[in-house]
């Protein structure tokens, strides 16, 4: 045996060797709901904190652990008192972690504030989240890692955003430790200082905040949360977690205006210089809450932001230019001079151009243009409307080309046609003709074979200017003209200008341009010579010809005459083409109900009794003769209210032909497939698997053949033994516990997902029916490989109950082990052991020799007696046995596994130990033939392996 082997067959072993947790995480991750439908949220909870609790996983696989508690914590801990329990386990944990495992530590740390949050132990006051909060607090004392050392720098980043966000959930938390968190912040000069001054910020915010809600506030009380030194206010009142309006301050809560705020006015200008110092991000957000402070201290004047104006107006940052326009619509003219505006408008404008800036930050500046927070704005209804400053002048370098990606052409298309939408004449009325040719520019491009972006693009923009300037006949017309000439060189644009019908006509339901364009289209299709159509151009015809039939004002004979022409003059009542007839059916139903019916009647007999006689389609049939029926024998108003649908596609509640539905809620209610509760069905775990092949080799290797055995068996099985199936044979029977309404169920349909590549998809398994007090029935179930490897596959099934009732329900996963894949040598009946033999020793000996290329040998060795190795061997290889010697010391094992992979074993009893030498020509069976070996070997007398 080859050593060389022996340690890659072990190292590929241990690399596919998975842990069971792994898939758990998989499998919970995936859908918690199905995950918890085979247990129990408590018990699953209780598995989880025993493996956080356990020494032996690494740290990594905690972290995977807690990544559960972080992102479903009320799935796991649904109740208070459940959500404190788990955050003192996590705590213990927490104490008992190494303190080299920062990283776990502040997963930890996460973890145990997300399910105090969540659980509402904060608002509960719990006991565990008194003492995590006082353990959060004594770690960020420990400034500038004076006890605990750099290593400890994560973890006191973590303590400090942990504390923000129970501030943040629970405002006021922090509201009498004020002077302490400043104290703190002063102490710190490590770059963690930008955490203490986030934290500090949000504190003050809302201990101002909660004194904006409280009754004669003076000036001691001011003072006392300013040096607050205290314990948690968990007795804080609750505070509405409001955003400031940008457009007025009548609705924030302020302070009276007699407090003495110079303290304050302190406070404020040192964390405003401190600013400077942190990244982009956290003094944004710093500024936004400053300002939410200085918004509720009417004593605190706004130009104390003043200092920060020059350098935001010079900003590339997104951050900070958003929190300069917080400041605009906070303040506006008490912070803004109109020079502040205009240069800050300006500068939104070339933002909006800039060439180092990405597409989404040029659309960001875009919208601040379009909803820029002005001074003194005209309208304050809320509706959408532009600000005064922004004049065609000033947008000239926005406007679109067709070079720019859609989001933004369409931003500056929204933005432009706003801008354009009243302007007067001159240098306005040019940039109004500009995104006209503009739009027209892209008709031109989908007309020559545009993307399919370009296409959507084109039709969006459309809609954007037409919402706009649909009122301007010059411009309307032309549009409809290119459409309808667009449409005739693409039909398959149907959907996109019914679609574009659709959102004007709900945008704009007084406009008529809708109208105007379906009438162009119906004249044109309508004049189009039948020998030009072909049957894809006519199912897009029949689209939009629908579409205009649900138009009133559209004359509808020319539309009836043309497709009579049709059925008449072609074959296509004899092409059965179900679509094409369900297509021109859609036409009629939208045809009898259109108020000129009686104009058109003759025609529209014709028609329907024309196709309810000779298209060769029985359901075409069916339907025209139902509608000839209705249209002969109901008068207009009758026929629309039998046939109208109501806003969502339902049948409108009329006296009408659906009446003679009497329970249309229970018909409703059968026609649904309803989820059961639990799982209701199960397989049975007891099955054998039976190989079966579609054309295996031949009888012909009985015969004389001027080839050898071996070379002919590889012919054959090149050609038939990928067809060979594995099928294994389950009892279907009813879950325990089950509802007594599923005692007796019908017409099951069982459905398998594979999930992988390795095996070729599952046919559903149909079975008539299943009744608990009669034999279950018997499911064979065919599985045909890509490759031999163990699968796992989800199960479900839906089947119907006594009362005409459809369910759903998920059955446990089907799983094949690998030596369920075994199968005998595909080799006619009545081979010989000989022969057997000799095409043992051929592969074996290719194999050795490395052909083919994924071969590979290996070598497994253990301790039995030769008792306990012959029943071994005749327990699990007795099927597969071709050759033994005479003293029972070597045996030879072949087995084949489906597709073209085979597995050899030569069994040799040794004095200290037995050897199994491998051969397979497919190396990434090895670790799975290793760990099948192990399991065996471990049932035996004695067992050692090495």
């Amino acid at each position: 045996f080859s050593p060389h082997a022996l340690e890659r067959s072990y190292l590929t072993f241990a690399m596919a060797t998975r842990n069971s947790w792994d898939q758990r995480i998989s499998a919970f991750l995936l859908s918690p709901s199905q995950f918890l439908s085979c247990t129990t949220p408590d018990s699953f909870l209780s598995e989880l904190l025993d493996e956080l609790r356990d020494d032996k996983p690494n740290d990594y696989k905690k972290i995977l652990l807690l990544k559960l508690l972080l992102e479903y914590p009320t799935v796991l801990c649904a109740t208070t008192s459940v959500g404190e329990g788990t955050a003192q386990e996590l705590m213990s944990v927490l104490s008992l972690t190494p303190q080299k495992s920062v990283n776990l530590k502040c997963h930890l740390l996460l973890a145990i504030t997300n399910i105090l949050i969540c659980t509402s132990c904060l608002d509960s006051q719990a006991k565990a989240a008194e003492d995590y909060t006082n353990f959060l607090f004594s770690i960020i004392q420990d400034t500038n890692d004076n006890a605990g050392g750099p290593s400890l720098h994560l973890l006191r980043v973590t303590a400090c955003d942990c504390l923000r966000e129970m501030e943040f959930c629970h405002p006021g938390l922090l509201s009498q430790k004020l002077e302490t968190l400043y104290y703190l912040k002063q102490q710190e000069t490590t770059a963690l200082h930008q955490s203490y001054c986030m934290l500090y910020t949000r504190g003050l915010k809302n201990a101002i905040h909660l004194l904006t809600l409280q009754n004669d506030v003076d000036n001691a009380k001011l003072r006392g949360v300013l040096g607050g030194n205290e314990g948690f206010a968990w007795k804080s009142a609750e505070l509405p977690l409001c955003t400031l309006p940008f457009s007025s301050m009548s609705h924030i809560p302020q302070l009276p205006t007699a407090l003495d705020c110079k303290e304050l006015k302190s406070i404020l200008s040192l964390l405003l210089e401190e600013s400077y110092l942190m990244t982009p991000t956290l003094q944004a957000a710093v500024l936004r809450e400053l300002v939410e402070v200085v918004a509720m201290i009417p004593a605190v004047p706004p130009v104390i932001f003043k200092s920060q104006l020059l350098r935001l107006f010079g900003t590339m940052e997104v951050e900070l230019m958003h929190a300069a326009l917080l400041m605009k619509g906070t303040f506006t003219d008490s912070l803004f001079t109109t020079e502040d505006e205009n240069f800050l408008l300006k500068r939104l404008v070339s933002m909006a151009q800039h060439p180092l800036l990405g597409e989404p930050d040029k659309q960001f500046y875009m919208d601040c243009v379009l909803h820029f927070p002005e001074n003194r704005p005209i309208s304050s209804s809320g509706e959408e409307g532009l600000p005064v400053l922004v004049t065609p002048r000033l947008t000239l370098s926005l406007l679109p080309t067709v070079f720019k990606d859609s989001t933004t052409m369409l931003c500056q298309m929204h933005l432009l046609s706003l801008v354009h939408l009243e302007a007067d004449g001159g240098d306005e009325d040019r940039g109004l003709t500009y995104l006209f040719n503009h739009l027209m520019a892209l008709l031109k491009i989908v007309e020559n074979n545009g993307s399919k972006e370009m296409v959507v693009t084109t039709f969006r923009v459309s809609f954007i200017f037409l919402t706009h300037f649909h009122h301007m006949e010059r411009f309307s017309e032309k549009l409809v003209d290119s459409f309808r000439q667009l449409y005739l060189r693409h039909g398959r644009l149907a959907p996109h200008l019914i679609n574009l019908v659709d959102r004007i006509q709900e945008c704009l339901a007084e406009s008529l341009w809708p109208v105007q364009l379906l009438r162009a289209l119906q004249k044109s299709i309508v004049e189009m010579p039948l020998l030009q159509l072909t049957l894809q151009d006519l199912s897009w015809h029949l689209k939009v010809l629908g579409r205009a039939a649900q138009e009133s004002q559209i004359g509808q004979r020319s539309t009836v005459v043309f497709i009579l022409n049709i059925l008449i003059n072609s074959n296509l009542c004899e092409r059965r083409s179900w679509q094409v007839g369900n297509s021109i059916l859609a036409v009629c139903r939208h045809l009898l109900q259109h108020p000129t019916l009686s104009q058109m009647f003759t025609e529209m007999a014709d028609l329907l009794q024309h196709m309810s006689r000779n298209y060769e389609d029985t359901d075409i049939q069916d339907h025209a003769r139902f509608y000839y029926t209705l249209t002969t024998n109901l008068c207009w108003a009758k026929l629309a209210g039998v046939l109208a649908k109501g806003p969502e596609g339902r049948q409108t509640k009329v006296r009408s032909w659906s009446a003679i539905l009497a329970d249309s809620e229970g018909l409703t209610n059968c026609l649904n497939v309803h989820q059961t509760d639990g799982c209701v069905l199960q397989l049975s775990e007891t099955h054998e698997h039976i190989p079966r092949c579609e054309e295996t080799v031949t009888e012909t290797l009985k015969t004389p053949h001027e080839k050898g055995l071996f070379e002919l068996y590889q012919e054959q099985l090149k050609t038939s033994g990928c067809a060979v199936q594995l099928t294994l044979r389950y009892s279907l029977t009813h879950a325990k516990g089950t509802d007594p309404r599923f005692d007796r169920i019908f017409t099951i349909c069982l459905h398998f997902d594979t999930n992988t590549s390795h095996y070729e998809d599952v046919s559903d398994i149909h079975v008539p029916c299943l009744f608990r007090d009669r034999k279950p029935p018997v499911v064979e179930l065919s599985l045909k490989l890509r490759q031999p490897l163990p699968i796992s596959l989800r199960l479900s099934a839906i089947f119907t109950t006594e009362d005409g009732l459809s369910w759903h329900t998920q059955m446990p996963d089907v799983d094949v082990s690998f030596p369920e894949i075994f199968l005998p040598v595909p080799l006619p009946l009545g081979t010989s052991r000989e022969c057997k033999e000799e095409v043992f020793d051929h592969i074996w000996k290719s194999t050795s020799s490395g052909e083919p290329s994924s071969s590979a040998t290996s070598l497994f060795c253990f301790k039995t007696g030769s008792d306990a190795l012959a029943d071994l061997i005749k327990g699990n290889f007795e099927d597969y046995l071709v050759a033994e010697t005479w003293d029972q010391s070597v045996w030879k094992v072949f087995m084949f596994l489906p597709p073209l992979c085979h597995v050899l074993l030569m069994i040799v009893q040794a004095e200290d130990a037995c050897q199994i030498h491998i051969a397979t020509d497919n190396w990434e069976l090895l670790p799975h033939i290793g760990s099948y070996l192990q399991n065996i070997t471990a049932l035996s007398k004695n067992p050692a392996s090495s």
